[in-house]
């Protein structure tokens, strides 16, 4: 019975790869050839030849940067203190169990609660900084996890050692626990932010716009990102259309594989570094 498990998974997983490369075959056949300069530096156009992904790339770029920004201090903040200053107790145990279930949270869950905080109550519209208040919330919880287990991976020598030479907590945690850690730190920081990057249902809830005739100049401005533009492509009869979406996976695609291998690039140097 083992054996039949075994070889039932070998199959399984051979066919979803194979049907993986089928499917980024079939997408790179139809988008390379589309994808040039004009492709990226176009406004989006009624016409299929003429449209551009320049507005949903600056929109993603600019809710990127913002989620970064906003997510970054507070989820790492929150992080040292549970792992090194909280006192353990009933309380803090509900809290961390809290924070691991909301990883699992489905996103549009995080779209209502941001339509109702950001765009209703404090009236920030359908704007890029809504937007990224709410994937900041949505991408909180990874980063929190992880950045916890990257500071429970850092050896207990490590910490007596500065305490034996009289540095306090603080220091102990500034100077050698977070440059002990920050491999680790930024692998789950940098997996947090490719989720982000490719999250549609939380800003369509928001209010995001399927076409932006501009690329947004500040925060309060309306905005368009990629996978929208792409879902709106696709939803297009018209081929050329289906084109560009293709040629807008790609892109998308290349940006979260880039993420994802400086991630694990940061991973591997961070274990050597520990060993």
């Amino acid at each position: 019975m083992d054996q039949v498990f075994k070889y039932w998974g070998i199959f399984c997983t051979l066919l979803g790869l194979v049907l993986l490369a089928i499917f980024i075959g079939s997408i790179l056949v139809d988008g390379v050839k589309r994808i040039d300069w004009e492709f990226i530096t176009n406004l989006p156009s009624r016409k299929a030849e003429n449209s551009g992904i320049y507005t949903a790339l600056m929109g993603s770029v600019w809710v990127l940067v913002l989620t970064t920004i906003f997510a970054l201090p507070i989820g790492i903040g929150a992080a040292i203190y549970l792992e090194e200053f909280s006192r353990k107790g009933k309380l803090s145990s509900i809290l961390e169990v809290n924070i691991s279930n909301l990883a699992g949270v489905p996103s549009v869950i995080y779209g209502l609660l941001g339509l109702e905080i950001f765009v209703r109550v404090m009236q920030m519209g359908s704007s890029v900084l809504a937007g990224s208040f709410t994937l900041a919330l949505l991408i909180l919880p990874i980063v929190i996890v992880s950045t916890r287990e990257a500071i429970k991976a850092v050896p207990q020598s490590i910490r007596d050692a500065s305490y034996a030479m009289g540095a306090t907590k603080w220091q102990t945690v500034s100077m050698q626990l977070l440059p002990a850690s920050f491999g680790g730190i930024m692998t789950g920081v940098i997996l947090a932010l490719s989720r982000a990057v490719g999250e549609t249902a939380p800003l369509i809830v928001i209010g995001a716009l399927a076409y932006v005739p501009f690329a947004p100049s500040s925060p309060m401005d309306d905005f368009s990102v990629l996978p929208i533009q792409i879902f709106n492509w696709i939803s297009r009869p018209q081929e050329g259309f289906e084109l560009n979406a293709a040629a807008g996976i790609i892109i998308l695609l290349s940006i979260t594989f880039i993420m994802n291998g400086i991630a694990v690039y940061l991973r591997n140097k961070w274990q050597k570094k520990l060993k």
